[in-house]
């Protein structure tokens, strides 16, 4: 286990390797699973206020879904999510050709449309953040079959987890945070290779 401030982040953040390969996954992370991406408060509110600017990127499925159901809905565990289409892929899904499926709220924010990048829980993935925010916050890596590739394509790049979600961490936890959990991690890599 690492402890950078109040945050436990498991092992494997820093021992595992990752870096996505839609050419071979084709963004199946937005398609597979049976409940939408994560939402924190804030998050709730700025797709109500983007939905808009968004609304020209999603396909028009997602569009029929967001319409009956709004930019989230709540599962059976009070936990607010993305919307899916029948139950399948998430509502913001749209397809980018060669048969690779993006997210209309990043495609969105890389044209300039809109300031908000996405679901803080995608821009994280393969991590995982919980905890209750009053005592520590646990960082865990998350195991996925479909992300295989990811992890071969990781090792074969020597990407480490923490290194491929380096964006996304220090949005959420702030660049000095960021700057201590990649000097313990160069240190326990430099630790490993003496063994």
């Amino acid at each position: 286990m690492i402890v950078v401030d109040d945050v436990v982040l498991s092992d494997d953040v820093a021992d595992r390797h990752f870096v996505c390969d839609l050419t071979l996954c084709r963004g199946a992370c937005c398609v597979e699973g049976d409940r939408g991406a994560p939402l924190d408060d804030d998050e709730r509110r700025i797709l109500a206020e983007v939905r808009e600017k968004v609304e020209p990127y999603l396909t028009k499925a997602g569009q029929q879904t967001l319409d009956a159901s709004g930019p989230h809905v709540c599962d059976q565990d009070g936990v607010s999510r993305t919307p899916l289409i029948d139950d399948t892929m998430c509502a913001y899904t749209i397809p980018c050709g060669d048969g690779i499926m993006k997210c209309a709220i990043e495609k969105a924010y890389l044209d300039g449309a809109i300031s908000f990048r996405k679901p803080i829980s995608c821009h994280l993935y393969p991590i995982r953040i919980s905890g209750d925010g009053k005592r520590a916050t646990l960082v865990n890596y998350h195991e996925w079959d479909i992300c295989a590739d990811a992890c071969v394509l990781g090792r074969s790049l020597g990407v480490p987890v923490y290194k491929f979600v380096k964006d996304a961490l220090v949005r959420r936890f702030g660049e000095r945070w960021y700057s201590k959990l990649a000097a313990i991690a160069r240190r326990r890599s430099a630790d490993q290779a003496k063994v």
